[in-house]
């Protein structure tokens, strides 16, 4: 695949997270690929990447995406976005606190077939716990 070619993948695939359809989204992903997330761990074959879209939508459900910057490097892209969205539904255990949330990350993907065979997603997790209360934080001492 050259690079205008990805470059279109990477437009419909932004555009198609944008709509937050788990099942749109996963068509993206090769049958047996895999997706390795700080949030949801390695997962393999598009079923199960399509389980984790669920869940984050399901979350919350106001996800909206910044694009930062696209890098296309054929046959990899990597896309570095800020999310913003509501803590609406559970989320690891804790009921909905309508908090907002905000974190930067980026993506690698790999393409071969024009599909997604490798993810790997890269951010602040541990912020986004501390952000809706699944953590707390210390206060640091004077």
């Amino acid at each position: 695949m050259d690079r205008a070619e990805l470059q279109a993948i990477t437009d419909r695939f932004i555009d198609t997270w944008r709509l937050r359809d788990p099942v749109a989204i996963s068509q993206f992903h090769a049958s047996d690929g895999v997706a390795v997330s700080p949030m949801y761990a390695t997962r393999t074959g598009r079923k199960a990447i399509e389980e984790a879209y669920r869940a984050f939508f399901t979350s919350f459900p106001d996800l909206t995406v910044e694009i930062e910057t696209i890098l296309i490097d054929p046959p990899r892209v990597a896309i570095f976005a800020l999310m913003t969205a509501t803590h609406v539904n559970e989320f690891f255990g804790l009921p909905g606190t309508n908090r907002r949330i905000e974190f930067r990350n980026a993506r690698l993907l790999e393409f071969k077939d024009g599909l997604i065979a490798h993810e790997r997603r890269i951010y602040d997790f541990t912020g986004i716990l501390l952000q809706v209360g699944v953590i707390r934080a210390k206060p640091a001492k004077p």
